[in-house]
């Protein structure tokens, strides 16, 4: 074990609400790695200049978040083929002179509903709603598990469509407008921005059933305004403090090699919010 431990960190701007370094210092902890975990401001026009200067400080990677995700993706001098598919980088790993961009997001999406919530996609029918950056990250993963169709909706339905012919290949995907939606779904996601300003997607109450799981890939204290509508019309809800953690995992599996448990960090968070 070398003397000093290997640096990782999280890049973005504003960075100080950022809850990735409490995780990875516990991840650390649980599998004895000699490793710490920063927060670390980038100004918002030097991205890259920021990125070479961790490596110059011999960082092995790091996590992005808002707003660079683009540019790490564009940064990057290999892709894996999620980050590829979602058009983004979350994930970074410094190896030489290369420069890895991953996009651990739509996995912890997965893993939280078919692991976490005990939900499978395979054979299911699953509705996500949104087609920008959250969306795009998560259709292959989503696609991975073989659901019986994934529809996408969509305001403009040719956003949804774009994305339709980028992924028709990987399994039945189809488009939609937000108010053609009129039959129950097995899996809801919002992956709308709508809750970050407490609005709700123009979605129809029929499109949650009694078994429906209604998914937001936002978090907090309380439930967003799109699990309060699921649940008065039978759907049962969930946030997404369980894709953040198990992002996480599947960042620090990547960096490190070894998968920590996350169960007792999602406890932990979800009892601080």
């Amino acid at each position: 074990m070398s003397l000093s431990p290997e640096r990782y960190g999280v890049i973005g701007n504003p960075i100080a609400h950022s809850k990735s370094p409490d995780i990875h210092a516990e991840f650390a902890r649980q599998t004895a790695q000699h490793m710490v975990y920063e927060r670390i401001l980038a100004p918002v026009n030097a991205f890259a200049a920021s990125v070479h200067g961790l490596i110059g400080q011999g960082f092995k990677g790091a996590n992005v978040t808002v707003p660079f995700k683009l540019d790490a993706h564009a940064l990057a001098t290999s892709l894996t083929e999620r980050a590829q598919a979602a058009g983004a980088v979350n994930t970074l790993k410094f190896d030489g002179d290369r420069i890895i961009g991953d996009n651990t997001d739509g996995v912890g999406l997965v893993t939280d509903i078919v692991v976490n919530a005990g939900i499978a996609l395979r054979g299911r029918r699953v509705l996500l709603l949104g087609a920008g950056g959250a969306a795009r990250g998560v259709i292959l993963p989503i696609l991975a598990e073989s659901p019986e169709r994934l529809v996408i909706a969509n305001r403009t339905v040719s956003k949804a469509e774009e994305l339709v012919a980028q992924f028709a290949a990987k399994g039945r995907v189809s488009a939609s407008n937000f108010g053609a939606l009129h039959e129950p779904f097995d899996v809801v996601i919002n992956a709308t921005s709508a809750s970050l300003s407490a609005d709700l997607p123009p979605v129809a109450a029929e499109v949650f059933g009694a078994d429906s799981l209604a998914y937001d890939m936002m978090y907090g204290k309380e439930p967003t305004v799109f699990m309060q509508f699921a649940s008065r019309h039978g759907a049962s809800t969930r946030d997404g403090l369980g894709m953040l953690v198990e992002q996480a995992a599947e960042s620090f599996m990547l960096w490190r090699g070894v998968r920590p448990a996350t169960a007792s960090v999602f406890a932990a968070l979800r009892s601080r919010l």
